[in-house]
């Protein structure tokens, strides 16, 4: 089996950047209220970079299990330091074997690989998926997807997972400073064919600080995909459901 090559090596100055953006981006956020038999989940998270490391920070402060995972595990120990004892680092492998939900935040070209390499460890798994197909970056196999929706093509690059498209529509930076803010909150639209996995991804994305909008089955997630008119925005869900002329 090929070695997995998923992770950019990041410089100290990156590291610094990252554990900072993020603590930051938590800084004041109160714990979320949650019910005493709430069940508290084991996350891991497949790309710790500015989409991962801020939303796996949340889910943290939320009171989930969360590990972090980058090629080589020192990319993230100023992460995990700074978010406390529910944070663990570990390689993409440990972090896919440890939750029994897993977000990948990658670049889209390195989901194939993902999906050869994990497929034992994210079998039967909520797989939440923010990848971007960005031709730039990942060649010609982004324009396919994009052809496809990325819902579908994703699918077929992570078999026998319980994907869900989630965070992929929403910049980072409005990921960073939106998070539970008070009025009406920034819509996250979401895609699946799974009805449980589904429930899963809606608490988490409120667990995270945002709004969950249901846009349909994993088919649906092209109409909030890269270089749709919803991208990057943080609309509220009323202001998504109008563009996107869904019903609330």
């Amino acid at each position: 089996m090929t070695a997995m090559k998923i992770d950019l090596p990041m410089n100290q100055r990156r590291r610094e950047f990252l554990g900072a953006a993020v603590a930051a981006a938590l800084a004041g956020l109160p714990l979320a209220a949650r019910p005493a038999d709430d069940k508290t989940m084991k996350i891991g998270v497949i790309g710790s970079g500015r989409i991962g490391g801020t939303i796996g920070g949340f889910w943290v402060k939320a009171g989930h299990e969360v590990m972090f995972s980058a090629r080589e595990i020192g990319e993230v120990k100023e992460l995990v330091a700074s978010l406390g004892p529910r944070a663990r680092a570990g390689t993409p492998r440990e972090a896919a074997a440890f939750g029994e939900v897993v977000l990948i935040s990658v670049p889209y070209s390195a989901l194939p690989q993902i999906g050869r390499d994990l497929a034992a460890e994210l079998k039967g798994k909520v797989v939440l998926d923010t990848c971007n197909p960005v031709q730039a970056r990942d060649g010609d196999m982004a324009v396919e997807a994009r052809a496809k929706g990325t819902g579908v093509a994703s699918a077929e690059f992570l078999p026998g997972v319980r994907l869900v498209r989630a965070f992929n529509s929403v910049g980072y930076n409005s990921i960073r400073s939106e998070a539970h803010r008070s009025g009406e909150r920034v819509a996250i639209p979401l895609a699946a064919d799974d009805e449980a996995a589904l429930k899963i991804a809606i608490r988490l994305v409120q667990d995270a600080g945002f709004e969950p909008v249901v846009v349909g089955p994993l088919a649906r997630a092209k109409e909030f995909d890269y270089g749709t008119p919803v991208l990057g925005k943080a609309l509220t869900a009323r202001e998504l459901r109008k563009v996107l002329g869904i019903g609330s």
